[in-house]
């Protein structure tokens, strides 16, 4: 999915990040739910089976392994084509930790 379409639907999905914490804290979408890659085995129980996810990363290659993973575990989720770098080149708002100016990490 597109950063704009992504932002368009914001209020329908859950955007997933899945990078690392320092990734996180640098910028990331206001509302998102942060699960490292590297934890999302463990930590599947946090979500909801009913809802529609846009998973995330950077440059969307670790969110497009997510993607297939979870599609295969029954999700309905989409890729953030691009990933952040996208996000942030499209201009759309992001915010980092201690309300700093936000980057793509």
């Amino acid at each position: 999915m597109d950063p704009k379409t992504a932002y368009a639907r914001r209020d329908d999905v859950v955007f997933l990040d899945v990078r690392e914490p320092d990734e996180w804290q640098a910028g990331h979408i206001e509302g998102a739910l942060h699960i490292p890659m590297g934890q999302l085995n463990q930590r599947i129980d946090e979500l909801d089976a009913e809802r529609e996810f846009v998973a995330v990363c950077r440059s969307g290659n670790r969110s497009g392994a997510v993607t297939e993973a979870m599609k295969r575990a029954g999700y309905e989720v989409e890729n953030l084509d691009g990933g952040m770098q996208a996000w942030s080149r499209d201009g759309l708002p992001f915010v980092a930790d201690g309300g700093g100016d936000p980057r793509v990490a």
